[in-house]
């Protein structure tokens, strides 16, 4: 009876020990959840800086001169130098 009676004390000592070191391994767990939560957390956050449209044509007419450029080149209007000269101008401006 002696040798159950030493198991099972110490199957209530492992158990109880355990439980503890459970208990511990939560609570800092949490405590370190709340530390990184606290530094995550800007205390000022700037706004984004807003979008500016950039001065001259915007892309879809720029887009458009060009094509018409291009079927310029096809018919036979432009030769090769002028359409690089317009395209440079129009994509210049």
């Amino acid at each position: 009876m002696g040798l159950i009676r030493g198991v099972a004390r110490t199957a209530v000592v492992a158990g109880t020990a355990t439980a503890v070191s459970n208990r511990v391994s939560r609570r800092q767990a949490g405590r370190w959840a709340a530390q990184e939560a606290a530094y995550d957390q800007p205390a000022y956050q700037q706004p984004p800086p807003a979008y500016e449209q950039p001065a001259g044509t915007d892309t879809d007419t720029k887009l458009a001169q060009l094509r018409e450029l291009g079927e310029l080149r096809k018919a036979g209007v432009l030769d090769d130098a002028e359409f690089e000269l317009q395209k440079s101008r129009i994509l210049s401006s």
